[in-house]
């Protein structure tokens, strides 16, 4: 069982900006979506031992200080891995969505959007690199991973990957801190 999680919400993605592989630090409502995210995972998961959970996340901040809060309330420490890091979007990094869509409009109707930016990474690389990852996990039946990472849903829920099935988990906090 894999419990994948988006990175809380960051300045960023409040600003309409693409991020791909640069930093952006959580917004006090990020961290409220990484405790509301910690919660619900605590719920999930202690109805088996800790000690059969991992907790691997992409290195960059976002990722890591949403899955190290998540780590504190599981009492897990939390691995990170390159290979898990955001598709990198190349010359669109740090430039407003809304900007680039007017520039390509094209891409408003393209779901593959993220995966056609100049110098950026193709869909080919970004899975080799993660399924070359998730190749050297536990197999199905023994897989206790909770994932952080980034990616394009929403920073409200946790999404559950098992057998073949994919649930929506909701997890928004409570209130939006100020």
């Amino acid at each position: 069982m894999i419990y994948l999680c988006r990175h809380g919400q960051t300045f960023h993605n409040r600003e309409g900006r693409m991020q791909g592989q640069t930093e952006s630090d959580l917004t006090p409502l990020g961290r409220a979506q990484a405790a509301a995210m910690g919660d619900l995972l605590f719920d999930l998961v202690r109805r088996d031992p800790p000690a059969d959970w991992r907790i691997v996340a992409s290195p960059l901040r976002r990722a890591r200080h949403t899955a190290e809060t998540i780590g504190a309330r599981l009492g897990l420490p939390v691995e990170f891995e390159d290979r898990l890091l955001e598709i990198s979007v190349g010359d669109w990094s740090n430039r407003l969505r809304d900007e680039v869509k007017r520039e390509t409009p094209a891409l408003l109707t393209d779901p593959e959007w993220a995966f056609k930016s100049p110098n950026g990474e193709r869909y080919e690389d970004i899975m080799g690199r993660v399924s070359a990852w998730l190749a050297e996990q536990a197999p199905e039946s023994e897989r206790r991973l909770i994932v952080v990472i980034g990616q394009d849903i929403p920073q409200d829920a946790i999404f559950r990957l098992s057998n073949g099935q994919i649930d929506r988990l909701s997890c928004a906090p409570v209130a939006e801190p100020a």
